[in-house]
């Protein structure tokens, strides 16, 4: 029932939208928010857009300052339900709002991935075992009187009655903010159980691997959980990291991908093997899509699902029902498939490199950074990239490529050299600027076991949801990680 639900939906996606679009505006109408931008003229998408511009946070922060005074009514009806919080690079910290309306969009959609998997496969075998979530602390404090706390902290007060008996870290254990100490209670809690389906960020999953096999003895994940089945993860891409977690585990899991975020869930894994992931178009989310070339300009082009092409780099604006509007929640997506709509997540829209035009982003990097580590048989840890605008060493500029292996290349010019012909292919702008000479071939810098770990340590944002930005149009990354940098 629910995967029909779903291939219904998926196949009528921009009904779907539009349905989803008039409720908003309908919904809204007499909050601060609607009043102040007309939305009883509302009536169509156009009118929409004449009034409600493209805004960040620093723009939505008047009206989230009026729900911190205790004002109701302001971007949504009533009071949000929770704020979620997340790390802002220029605002701050930031309160994104979840109502009740809204709720359902994160809890639900987590769901239909997992049974989607489930009546796709008939593999379902982990509802009869242990599930852990490797999430933040669920513990909340108190804006205005609206709980507050980090989004998979916020979910885990909310995880259904049918799988709260199933669920692993105890509360406890889920409570303590120190990583390394919360690691070895996890370790504490699991050993021992049957285990079957692990949910988390792929590096600080493959961290919790790590240490389990150092305490068990064990070489392989699957001889500490035979039956373990089913991996989740979101928020990176998993195929860096593939080759090192299936190591660990001992072979292949199944794996369901998802793309949850603070402003909603915006898509999930509908089908194994399949690229890409099923646009979430009928959970409370109405979605807008801006040509990210021109997401800086003063009037983008504003484009609805029907209007979008595969292959195209788009910043992903929201609205949706807790009082987003036409959100820019800093993401790039690239549709794969428009029969259903399926996209893959390209990068951040401020994590690119262009110090001189070329534009980079994290697909790229990524992309050029598997093809040459699996053709060469070496396993990559983590990587970031930046300029080197003015290299000490004099001479032109170049790109910057700071990398930890799991066992270096033996010959590492030649990987950096095929590295940077695959950049070449991936990026036409960076090739011209290579055969121009306006740019030297890329360096790779080789730095020390855990070192991106001992960094975002060292930040205090090891474990949880935090992730390290694979490039970077500035030098602050890089130069923090000089001194984790292998001798010469």
């Amino acid at each position: 029932m629910l995967a029909k639900r779903i291939d219904h939906w998926s196949a009528h996606a921009t009904a779907a939208q539009e349905r989803i679009f008039q409720d908003l505006i309908r919904e809204a109408k007499h909050t601060v928010f609607g009043k102040d931008h007309g939305f009883e003229q509302i009536r169509t998408y156009r009118d929409f857009t004449e009034r409600v511009p493209i805004r960040d946070y620093e723009a939505l922060k008047p009206y989230i300052e009026q729900i911190k005074a205790g004002k109701s009514d302001v971007l949504w009806k009533g009071r949000p339900r929770y704020f979620a919080k997340t790390s802002g690079t220029t605002s701050g910290v930031k309160y994104i709002p979840i109502s009740k309306e809204s709720m359902p969009n994160h809890i639900n959609s987590a769901r239909n991935a997992l049974f989607l998997n489930y009546a796709r496969t008939g593999e379902g075998s982990w509802m009869d075992g242990k599930v852990i979530f490797l999430s933040g602390s669920p513990v909340l404090d108190t804006v205005a009187g609206i709980p507050t706390g980090r989004l998979s902290g916020i979910v885990n007060h909310e995880i259904p009655f049918w799988l709260k008996g199933n669920q692993l870290p105890s509360y406890a254990t889920n409570c303590i903010e120190d990583w390394e100490e919360k690691l070895e209670r996890i370790i504490d809690e699991t050993i021992g159980q049957d285990l079957r389906l692990i949910s988390g960020i792929p590096p600080w999953v493959q961290m919790y691997y790590e240490r389990l096999l150092e305490r068990t003895g064990k070489q392989t994940v699957k001889e500490v959980f035979p039956n373990f089945s089913v991996f989740v993860y979101g928020g990176v891409n998993y195929e860096p990291y593939r080759a090192k977690l299936e190591e660990l585990i001992g072979g292949r899991v199944a794996t369901i991908e998802t793309y949850p975020a603070s402003e909603g869930f915006i898509a999930f894994q509908d089908v194994q093997g399949e690229r890409g992931l099923l646009l979430n178009a009928d959970s409370g989310l109405f979605f807008e899509f801006v040509p990210v070339e021109e997401i800086f300009e003063a009037h983008p082009r504003r484009l609805r699902l029907h209007e979008v092409e595969t292959g195209v780099n788009y910043a992903l604006i929201i609205n949706n029902n807790a009082g987003l509007w036409g959100y820019n929640i800093g993401d790039t997506v690239e549709f794969v498939s428009t029969n259903p709509y399926r996209l893959i997540v390209s990068g951040r829209v401020k994590h690119f490199i262009s110090a001189f035009g070329e534009h980079v982003i994290g697909k790229e990097v990524e992309a050029a950074m598997l093809r040459v580590s699996r053709e060469r048989g070496i396993k990559v840890v983590e990587f970031t990239v930046a300029p080197q605008v003015n290299p000490p060493e004099g001479g032109t500029p170049y790109h910057e490529w700071w990398v930890e292996f799991d066992g270096d290349p033996e010959d590492m010019a030649d990987f950096a050299r095929v590295l940077d012909e695959e950049m070449c292919r991936e990026n036409i702008y960076y090739e011209d600027l290579i055969r121009g000479k306006i740019l030297q071939p890329l360096k790779l810098r080789c730095l020390q076991r855990d070192a991106f770990r001992d960094y975002m340590k060292s930040l205090g944002k090891l474990g949880g949801q935090n992730k390290v930005p694979r490039l970077s149009n500035d030098r602050k990354i890089a130069d923090q990680l000089l001194s984790f940098m292998k001798p010469v």
